[in-house]
């Protein structure tokens, strides 16, 4: 059984509300009545109705067992309006400028994950990152323990003898442009929690440089080294059993021939699941150039540090990728509720 066909196995026992701010995009649509026929969950789509309806006949989607909300006319609109105004952020804004936001999909899907009213969100698929991310940053609660949101992707390549049967995770491809040190720590401990969450096996992180262990020594590398530090510091204190080792330099980090002659005796040489980039650029190149040059099956961006499972859609992604981003968040559902039962003030006021 493949990764992704595990987390579907997993989540039929478990099923969940995710919700789609993008309601009449095509390929959403075929999403949400794939993730209804595998017997994941309840999509929710975010729109006009009847323009939800016109965009589903026109690509022969069935909406039954499908959700359809448009946030102006919701029942929960003017109380998500209500407590919209008492963020920080948004208090001098006035009510009329806060209604007009909450109609706004992104930021009324945002409201709904933050108070219960879904279990995931995911979004993004035809729009820029930001109108997706603003609103999750700043209304979805992060876990108490984390200062950086920053985003993961998970690849399943055709060479099993990379990562875990070929699973590996990528972090941070979409969010943090240039990570500082405590920033970097943070994105691998969290990307390693999120690999334990989803795969059960033990997270083996590299962080990643063109150096190795001091093979060039410059400022760049020298952060990355510091991170590393910091990162194995983190995890210790909470706890965590993972394997982190940097700087490595991609071959050592995921061929164990390479590995013996430049890193003997590490835990994470060779056999690294988990691979933590050092800026956006390197990481964003790196997963698009893999992605399309490599073939794997591909599922991200995953946002890491929310209080709630949230993910941002690349433009480019295909039906079958929306379906198991979707499925992914739904599950991290299933664990946050098990790590993280009482981070949220506001859930005991929320029905079962």
């Amino acid at each position: 059984m493949n990764f992704i066909q595990s987390v579907y196995e997993k989540l039929t026992r478990h099923p969940k509300r995710v919700v789609f701010p993008e309601g009449t995009e095509p390929r959403v649509l075929q999403a949400a009545a794939k993730f209804v026929a595998l017997k994941l969950g309840t999509p929710i789509l975010l729109g006009d109705r009847t323009a939800i309806e016109t965009a589903a006949r026109a690509q022969e989607v069935s909406l039954d067992h499908i959700m359809v909300i448009n946030p102006g006319t919701a029942s929960d609109f003017d109380t998500f309006v209500t407590r919209f105004e008492k963020l920080e952020r948004y208090r001098k804004m006035g009510p009329s400028s806060c209604r007009e936001l909450m109609l706004n999909a992104n930021f009324f899907g945002a409201m709904m994950l933050q108070y219960g009213q879904a279990d995931a969100l995911v979004g993004g698929a035809s729009s820029f990152s930001s109108s997706l991310l603003r609103p999750l940053i700043q209304i979805v609660t992060p876990l108490p323990h984390v200062k950086t949101i920053s985003s993961c992707t998970i690849m399943e390549m055709k060479d099993a003898s990379l990562g875990d049967g070929g699973v590996l995770f990528l972090s941070d491809c979409a969010v943090v442009p240039n990570p500082d040190v405590e920033q970097l720590a943070a994105i691998a401990v969290e990307t390693g929690r999120l690999s334990r969450q989803l795969t059960g096996t033990r997270p083996r992180i590299a962080l990643l440089s063109f150096s190795t262990k001091g093979s060039a020594k410059m400022p760049m590398t020298e952060k990355i080294a510091a991170a590393t530090a910091l990162a194995k510091k983190m995890a210790l204190e909470q706890l965590l059993d993972m394997a982190i080792d940097g700087e490595l330099q991609a071959d050592a980090a995921l061929l164990p021939e390479l590995a013996a002659k430049k890193v003997p005796g590490s835990e994470v040489g060779g056999k690294a699941n988990v691979l933590i980039f050092p800026d956006l650029n390197s990481g964003n190149i790196a997963s698009k150039l893999v992605h399309y040059l490599a073939k794997p099956d591909v599922y991200g961006q995953l946002l890491t540090g929310l209080s709630k499972p949230a993910a941002e859609l690349s433009r480019g992604a295909t039906v079958d990728e929306i379906v198991g981003v979707a499925a992914i968040a739904g599950l991290q559902a299933i664990e946050y509720r098990k790590l993280y039962p009482h981070d949220n003030p506001l859930e005991s006021f929320l029905p079962n």
